[in-house]
């Protein structure tokens, strides 16, 4: 008897699209806040949460990319030339973001020029992984075991409306760590940054959850039926308690509420998307066991990803706790 990999697999490609989501998250987000920074040793500052981290939260995304070409190359050879453009938005985003992190402590001339390079790549990208998530969600045209639609098909209203409820949510997960990990004005800033931002999420999370059942009809009947509307009520009502416990913690004197919440709230969206979405790993085409690689591939594969979890796992827990505490001053 075959020992079925597919569930493994699909937990580990999860959980490193989410914590990407998670940890890369909340930098894009201070990224964009940092563009609103009222002058120059705030943005040193608010640079100086980041600094120690940001790099080593983009080895998620890496992993989850070779994750699913390697376990679930039908879904990857289908998904990637569908979303292909903005993932090349958002991969040249990303660099040019890192770019003007370098070079904004190196070329003090052109400094405005690479703290806004910074803020803008930061937005660009956010926004871009928000269409790729929205063009997942609605599905994509399909012929056999190929993508059989245009470039910009993935460009729809409802993908525009995921990029900026990403944008909103990478803002407040940005506002939350600053809460955590600043004083003073800039936190006080940062928490009604962060309630404005949690206005837009909520706004966005209700759109989202209206318009995918309105469009799929299967969706609709996972959600709405009755034995599943009693099943699966937790899922929203949990959602909009945390949503409504940010709310408080953003007006409170908690520093570390604003952003745990945050992660409840991303961490409900997440789990909703995937009741929504399951099986199916290409929607409405090719469920995770259908795209999935052979066994004898995955369990070579396993082999190597088990032995790379740890580290990768080891070394981003050490650079938090050694970097862990209030960022006081900035040179």
């Amino acid at each position: 008897m075959t020992l079925d990999l597919v569930p493994i697999w699909t937990l580990i490609l999860g959980t490193s699209i989410f914590l990407y989501v998670l940890l890369d998250g909340f930098d894009l987000g201070v990224g964009m806040l940092f563009g609103l920074a009222p002058d120059t040793p705030t943005r040193n500052l608010m640079m100086n949460t980041i600094s120690p981290v940001w790099d080593g939260n983009e080895t998620w995304l890496i992993l989850g990319v070779l994750g699913l070409l390697s376990a679930f190359p039908l879904a990857f050879v289908i998904i990637l030339p569908a979303v292909y453009f903005p993932m090349v938005t958002m991969v040249l985003a990303l660099a040019f973001r890192g770019v003007a992190f370098e070079f904004r402590y190196r070329d003090s001339e052109r400094k405005s020029f690479w703290d806004h390079g910074f803020a803008i790549g930061s937005l660009i990208a956010t926004f871009a992984q928000g269409v790729v998530l929205g063009a997942f969600i609605q599905g994509f045209e399909v012929e056999g075991r190929h993508f059989a639609g245009g470039s910009f098909d993935c460009l729809t209203p409802f993908s525009v409306l995921t990029g900026l409820a990403l944008v909103a949510g990478y803002i407040l997960l940005g506002a939350g760590w600053l809460v955590l990990k600043t004083e003073g004005e800039l936190q006080a800033r940062a928490r009604r940054q962060g309630r404005c931002a949690l206005v837009g999420v909520v706004a966005a999370i209700a759109a989202v959850s209206l318009w995918i059942p309105a469009e799929d009809p299967a969706i609709a009947h996972r959600w709405f039926d009755d034995i599943h509307l009693l099943l699966l009520s937790p899922v929203p009502i949990a959602t909009a308690a945390a949503a409504w416990t940010v709310w408080r913690r953003l007006g409170s004197d908690s520093e570390a509420g604003p952003f745990l919440g945050t992660i409840a709230v991303f961490v409900l969206s997440y789990l909703g998307v995937a009741i929504s979405m399951w099986p199916m790993i290409v929607p409405r085409h090719y469920t995770l066991w259908e795209a999935a690689s052979s066994p004898s591939t995955q369990a070579f594969l396993l082999i190597g990803t088990l032995f790379q979890l740890p580290v990768i796992l080891g070394y981003s827990a050490w650079s938090y706790w050694v970097f862990r505490g209030k960022v006081r001053s900035a040179k």
